[in-house]
């Protein structure tokens, strides 16, 4: 008897629960800063971080997706390092780290005889990917490294030169807006340019 498929539900639900603590990181870092020390604000942090970032390494992922896998284990570290050293700047690049995971993990893709990351996501609804269709996908895979690293860069800056408040307002409302336009910008236009995908076509 074969032996049982692995259950991906636990995966899932701590994979959901990272994501959903990475995108209220910054406005907990906020509401943590305004009344206590950066040192109390890491180790609050950390206790609810690190057992998160310990079974998503333990999930870890396949081929480039692995890198995104690191992203709850490098903002761990760095909560480590503000914790021991009690400095404020180390919290606020958590979103710069994050973002040059992104790019190296995108930018890892675009090697020759490499899936690019958008075409990995396209090919979800559209396996038999026309060669203006991936295409597509690699130019669009392009402008979201070049995304990654302007977002990374504004992140830098803010945490170096602004107020918390402004630093907040960028990484923990904006940058995601900006995310959620593009996204959106480049499902229309695949659509408009291409058409429904094949599996979307046999939908009834």
């Amino acid at each position: 008897m074969p032996p049982p498929p692995p259950r991906r539900g636990p995966a899932v639900a701590w994979n959901v629960l990272a994501g959903v603590l990475m995108i209220a990181y910054p406005m907990l870092v906020y509401l943590g800063m305004t009344r206590w020390s950066s040192r109390t604000v890491a180790l609050g942090l950390l206790c609810v971080l690190l057992p998160v970032a310990a079974v998503r390494m333990q999930h870890g992922g396949a081929g480039a997706l692995r890198g995104l896998a690191l992203i709850p284990l490098v903002t761990v570290a760095a909560l480590v390092l503000g914790a021991v050293l009690d400095a404020r700047g180390l919290l606020l690049v958590v979103p710069v780290a994050v973002n040059v995971l992104l790019l190296a993990t995108f930018g890892s893709t675009l090697r020759r005889g490499s899936v690019p990351m958008i075409e990995r996501f396209a090919r979800l609804a559209d396996p038999g990917l026309s060669p203006p269709k991936m295409r597509w996908c690699r130019a669009w895979t392009v402008v979201w490294c070049a995304f990654f690293l302007l977002n990374g860069a504004t992140a830098l800056v803010l945490a170096l030169a602004a107020s918390l408040s402004w630093w907040t307002l960028y990484t923990g409302l904006l940058a995601y807006v900006l995310m959620g336009l593009l996204f959106t910008a480049e499902w229309l236009g695949r659509r408009r340019r291409f058409g429904r995908s094949r599996r979307a076509a046999r939908t009834p």
